[in-house]
């Protein structure tokens, strides 16, 4: 889990970098499970969570480098960005939990507060 913050009027510059450019690279990633990105508007600003779905920590490194706990974030996405976390919250997921029987398509900011993919 990564968290982060953009002003209103940069926020959807976000989204379509995560959604048209980092989401569809995840994909060609063996091991991703998929990536889901919230988004919660609060006055004038816009607070973002990525999830994303790994089989292991070994998968999380073939995107993340050897220093898997480190945030990746793009020169893109930092320019629209006020604030992010350095680093990402890995968590297991439990057994028994549901799986997603079907995609979540993902959208553009028009469509809803959720906005995401899976595989």
């Amino acid at each position: 889990m990564w968290r982060a913050q953009a002003a209103v009027e940069k926020a959807d510059e976000y989204v379509r970098h995560a959604t048209t450019k980092v989401f569809p690279a995840l994909r060609d990633i063996e091991g991703h499970r998929g990536a889901y990105l919230l988004r919660h508007t609060r006055g004038d600003t816009v607070e973002l969570v990525v999830l994303t779905l790994w089989e292991s920590m070994d998968a999380v490194r073939k995107f993340a480098g050897a220093e898997a706990n480190r945030a990746v974030v793009e020169p893109a996405a930092r320019a629209v960005l006020t604030s992010f976390d350095d680093f990402v919250t890995h968590f297991d997921v439990i057994p028994g939990s549901p799986k997603w029987s079907r995609p979540v398509p993902a959208c553009d900011a028009q469509c809803g507060d959720v906005i995401g993919h899976n595989d």
